[in-house]
C-alpha cells in the first residue's frame, strides 16, 4: 500500500452549546479517519493580521515525486459560526474501496475527503456527504478513471437528489461541494461552488480551486452562453450567490434534470497534481473561512500551528477559532490533509548571492589608490 493512514470509526463535530435545532444533523457527520489527540486545554492564539496572498507555480520535478510517498493524517473541525442554524457538513474516508464495498487496484487505497457548505437548509449538502461517495465507488470506471468518475458522480448525485426530493423546503436546498481524492502520489481535487482547497508547498500557498461566481471571468462567460445573467449584486439569474451547486431544483430554467447544462451546473471543476515531498498539507474550507482567511495567511496560521503542535485536529479548531475572532459571519468547516507525520519545517530565507566582477583597469585603479 502506497498510502498509510490511520483510521478509526470515531465521529466527531463539535457545535456551539446554544443551538439545539441541528444536533441530530451534526452528529451524523462522517469522520472515518483517526487524528492525533487534542491536549486537554490550549489557549487561544493572538488575533492575526491577514497577509498578501502569493502564488506559486507548481514544479513537479520527477525525482522528487518518485521518492515520495505521501503518509496521511487529518482533522476537522466545525461550527455554526454567524448562523441560526448550521448547514454546512463534510466527509473523511480514509479508504473508499474498503468502507464501501469497492474494488482495489494495486492494493492501493483512494482516500476521500470532502466540504458541503448547504443553503437554503441542510438536506442537500446531508444528501451529498451520505451519497456521493458510494456514487463514486459503484461507478464502473473506480479507481482506474477518477478524473471522469468523480465529474459523472457529482452530477448523478445532484440527479438523484432531485428525484429523492418531496415537493417543497428539501427541493429548494443546495450545497456547494468540494472534494479531495488522493491516490497513491495524485491528488485529484473537484469543485462545484466557492469552498475553496489551498496546497502548501514549501509554505507557499498554490490554489487547488476556483471560486464559482460572477467574479470569476470564465464563469460569467459561460453562464451568459446559456441564457443566464447576474444582477448588479453579482447573483446568478438574481437569485444565487455561486454559478455551481449540487441542488436548488426549485429554481426554475437553471437545471435540466436530463442535461448538466444550464446557467447552474453541478459538474465540477477539477485540478490534478502530483504529489512530492515538498507538499506538507491540503487544506479544505467553506467558504466562511476564506472570508477572513487569505490563502497564504491560511497556510502561515496552519504551518505555525503544526509547528508548535503537530496536531492535526487540535490546528483545525485553531483555524475555526480563529476565523470566529475575527468575526467571520457564516458556517465554518475545516479540513487539514496532512502529507507527513513531521511537522513542517522552519524555512530559512536564503541570502542572495551576486557573482562580482572588475576590469584589470578597474583592479590596477585600486591597487594604485592603496599603494598611495
Amino acid at each position: 500500500m502506497c498510502v498509510q493512514d490511520f483510521e478509526s470509526t470515531d465521529e466527531h463535530l463539535h457545535k456551539t452549546d446554544n443551538n439545539n435545532n441541528h444536533n441530530n444533523f451534526l452528529n451524523t457527520q462522517m469522520d472515518l479517519e483517526n487524528s492525533a489527540a487534542t491536549p486537554n486545554s490550549v489557549s487561544s492564539p493572538a488575533l492575526e493580521s491577514i497577509s498578501e496572498e502569493r502564488t506559486v507555480v507548481l514544479d513537479e520535478s520527477p525525482n522528487l515525486a518518485m521518492e515520495f510517498l505521501p503518509t496521511l493524517r487529518s482533522g476537522e473541525w466545525s461550527d455554526i459560526g454567524g448562523r441560526e442554524y448550521m448547514e454546512d457538513t463534510h466527509v473523511c474516508i480514509a479508504d473508499l474501496a474498503k468502507n464501501l464495498g469497492g474494488e482495489m487496484v494495486d492494493e492501493e487505497s483512494v482516500s476521500f475527503y470532502g466540504v458541503f457548505d448547504g443553503h437554503g437548509g441542510k438536506a442537500a449538502a446531508q444528501f451529498v456527504r451520505e451519497h456521493l461517495p458510494r456514487v463514486i465507488v459503484e461507478d464502473a470506471d473506480f479507481p482506474l478513471e477518477l478524473e471522469k468518475v468523480i465529474t459523472r458522480s457529482f452530477i448523478k448525485t445532484d440527479t438523484a437528489f432531485a428525484k429523492s426530493c418531496p415537493v417543497g423546503n428539501s427541493l429548494s436546498s443546495g450545497t456547494t461541494a468540494i472534494t479531495a481524492m488522493i491516490f497513491g502520489r495524485s491528488l485529484l481535487v473537484a469543485n462545484a461552488g466557492d469552498s475553496r482547497a489551498v496546497l502548501s508547498r514549501r509554505g507557499m500557498a498554490l490554489e487547488m480551486s476556483k471560486d464559482h461566481r460572477a467574479c470569476c471571468r470564465n464563469e460569467l462567460m459561460r453562464v451568459e452562453s446559456l441564457g443566464g445573467y447576474f444582477d448588479e449584486d453579482g447573483y446568478l439569474n438574481g437569485q444565487l450567490g455561486v454559478t455551481r451547486a449540487l441542488g436548488n431544483w426549485h429554481l426554475e430554467g437553471m437545471k435540466d434534470i436530463d442535461n448538466k447544462g444550464g446557467p447552474l451546473s453541478a459538474e465540477p471543476e477539477l485540478k490534478l497534481v502530483t504529489l512530492t515531498k515538498e507538499d506538507e498539507f491540503l487544506i479544505i474550507g467553506c467558504d466562511g473561512i476564506w472570508d477572513v482567511f487569505s490563502n497564504q495567511n491560511a497556510v502561515d496560521f496552519v504551518r505555525k500551528r503544526l509547528q508548535r503542535h503537530n496536531d492535526i485536529k487540535l490546528c483545525c479548531k485553531e483555524v475555526v477559532e480563529e476565523a470566529i475572532k475575527r468575526e467571520a459571519k457564516d458556517n465554518l468547516t475545516v479540513v487539514i490533509v496532512s502529507f507527513h507525520l513531521d511537522p513542517p519545517p522552519a524555512i530559512v530565507p536564503q541570502r542572495m548571492r551576486f557573482r562580482r566582477s572588475i576590469s584589470a583597469e578597474g583592479l590596477q585603479n585600486i591597487r594604485n589608490l592603496l599603494e598611495g
